[in-house]
């Protein structure tokens, strides 16, 4: 038995090629952002309430019309296969199981259509994407999540171009092993082949409105971190914000997610995210009292899928349900709406 998401790290480690590992674990340049994100809890301490009464908690929330068990949902990773043969469809049955949203990924090693078809209608299924200069492959991938089942559409806006990301480059890793692809590109290319995901420098706000134009699905950007973009951001019609620096993997040095986080609910009326570190129950209470609606995990996720594959994705995750329920006991919640910003103070270590 496992104690600790970081105890499914340990063990993700010693079952991973290096290759594999260190795509999961590492970051952009010097990985000073990856480090932080988990640091930037640590700053962050409870100030609990006593004698509140709360015999049970309710850890159940909404997110844009889906009931979901808890404050937590799959943030969107790349290549779950690299963990697990069965790859995202394990990860699909253990959320379905959970009672919790999977973000996936478009860079999935597995189709959206089959990561709903193994999740069943149980399953909350949301849809990343990334926004392609050939807007009609946008508008395909889209149709493609709709036709699904998929409940939202979490656009990533991170990533202009690609980060540098060194231990990818000592590994040799560039291209995945023989037999795995980015399942969700498939059939976009002349020959019916594996189109190639591609970033787009000149992405801007008119990119969105498009987006926006093409579907009834709730829009949410993932990648903010600056309130003013947040604003703009609900001005342009998105339904949602995902607060994240993309696990560090991005641009380096950038804040840790967390220290965005209240700043950006305070800007906007519309639900937010945050992702980047979350490691603990304690973090996830830190996030919803800082303004958050839910945290995303990432690394996690895979580090119980190469651990034990679906099942050990399954203890991930109710590991963190049972140290967010334990942290709203100590702390005085009876449910998420319960938890208020005194609960938070931040200090120096």
């Amino acid at each position: 038995m496992l104690f600790s998401v970081r105890e499914f790290e340990a063990l993700a480690r010693d079952r991973l090629p290096r290759y594999a590992y260190d795509f999961i674990a590492g970051g952009a340049d010097d990985e000073v952002t990856v480090r932080a994100n988990e640091r930037a809890f640590a700053r962050l301490r409870l100030l609990p309430r006593v004698l509140r009464g709360h015999a049970q908690r309710d850890l159940c929330t909404t997110l844009f019309g889906n009931e979901v068990t808890m404050p937590v949902v799959l943030s969107p990773t790349a290549f779950h296969r690299l963990a697990d043969p069965q790859g995202e469809q394990a990860t699909a049955r253990a959320a379905a199981k959970a009672g919790t949203v999977m973000i996936a990924s478009m860079a999935s090693t597995v189709s959206i259509g089959d990561i709903a078809k193994a999740g069943g209608a149980d399953l909350v299924l949301w849809f990343q994407a990334y926004i392609q200069s050939d807007i009609g492959i946008t508008r395909t991938l889209i149709r493609r999540a709709e036709d699904a089942g998929c409940r939202a559409l979490v656009v990533t806006v991170d990533s202009p171009v690609f980060g540098w990301r060194e231990r990818d480059n000592r590994n040799g890793f560039h291209d995945l092993p023989p037999g795995m692809h980015c399942e969700n590109m498939r059939d976009l290319t002349a020959d019916g082949g594996v189109r190639d995901i591609e970033m787009v420098p000149g992405l801007s706000w008119d990119h969105i409105d498009r987006v926006v134009a093409m579907t009834d699905l709730p829009i949410v950007l993932k990648g903010v971190l600056h309130p003013a973009d947040a604003l703009t951001a609900v001005e342009h019609g998105v339904s949602g914000l995902f607060v994240s620096n993309h696990g560090g993997r991005q641009l380096d040095t950038v804040v840790a997610a967390i220290d965005a986080v209240a700043d950006v609910a305070a800007a906007v009326d519309v639900p937010v995210l945050v992702d980047g570190g979350v490691r603990r129950g304690t973090d996830v209470v830190k996030a919803l009292a800082l303004g958050a609606r839910a945290v995303g995990i990432g690394r996690p996720v895979l580090w119980g899928l190469a651990a034990r594959g679906e099942e050990g994705v399954t203890e991930v995750l109710e590991l963190l349900r049972a140290e967010t329920d334990r942290a709203f006991a100590f702390c005085g919640c009876a449910s998420v709406d319960h938890v208020a910003r005194d609960l938070v103070r931040e200090v120096r270590c």
